[in-house]
């Protein structure tokens, strides 16, 4: 396959989203390595989703955001973001000649900029104001909407591998859901009196 890439891998258990920012704790010496060269030579990385659930392969591009802190030991906090998301090939224990993984990938190049339906867009900005979240962007893509409404692990994959035409139906189904446990929620403390 001609579209294949050879990039730097890192295998978690998380699945971050496009656009996302994912906070990480760098500890293991391969991962100090992959950070120093990403600082260095403004590298991305592969989150490979490192999870039974992922038969499909997929992971996350990521890009250094910014580095919060930095031990005596070495070790880093730091910031990463979501660029894109691929589909692996092959898992190499080293990538060229480094301590950290590598993996062929195809990227997915998703558009970071798509826009929520109106009826997506006008139920995600009327949970929005029952979480009592009025400070927030103006623009929010339907991957903004998949990371805000809090999705588990098991229906960020679903909602990253279903078909595009299904991701928004998808999106409603789990923000109707939660609107309704919002409700209940606002219901139970006109019920009850807390001490």
């Amino acid at each position: 396959m001609a579209d294949l890439q050879t990039i730097p891998m890192f295998p978690l258990a998380i699945l971050p989203l496009p656009g996302e920012l994912v906070p990480l704790h760098i500890f293991e010496p391969r991962y100090r390595q992959l950070l120093q060269d990403a600082e260095q030579h403004d590298i991305g990385f592969g989150i490979y989703f490192n999870h039974e659930v992922n038969t499909e392969r997929v992971g996350s591009w990521m890009k250094l955001e910014s580095v919060l802190k930095r031990y005596p030991g070495g070790e880093s906090d730091i910031v990463v973001r979501c660029e894109d998301v691929f589909t692996m090939h092959t898992l190499y224990r080293n990538f060229k000649s480094k301590m950290y993984p590598g993996g062929n990938v195809q990227f997915w190049n998703v558009n970071l900029q798509e826009l929520p339906g109106a009826r997506l867009g006008d139920l995600f900005r009327e949970y929005m104001i029952k979480r009592n979240i009025t400070r927030h962007e103006a623009f929010f893509s339907i991957y903004t909407i998949a990371q805000l409404i809090n999705l588990d692990i098991t229906d960020r994959y679903r909602f990253l591998t279903l078909d595009a035409r299904l991701r928004e139906s998808f999106l409603l189904q789990q923000l109707t859901w939660q609107m309704r446990l919002l409700d209940a929620e606002l219901k139970s403390k006109d019920v009850y009196q807390w001490n």
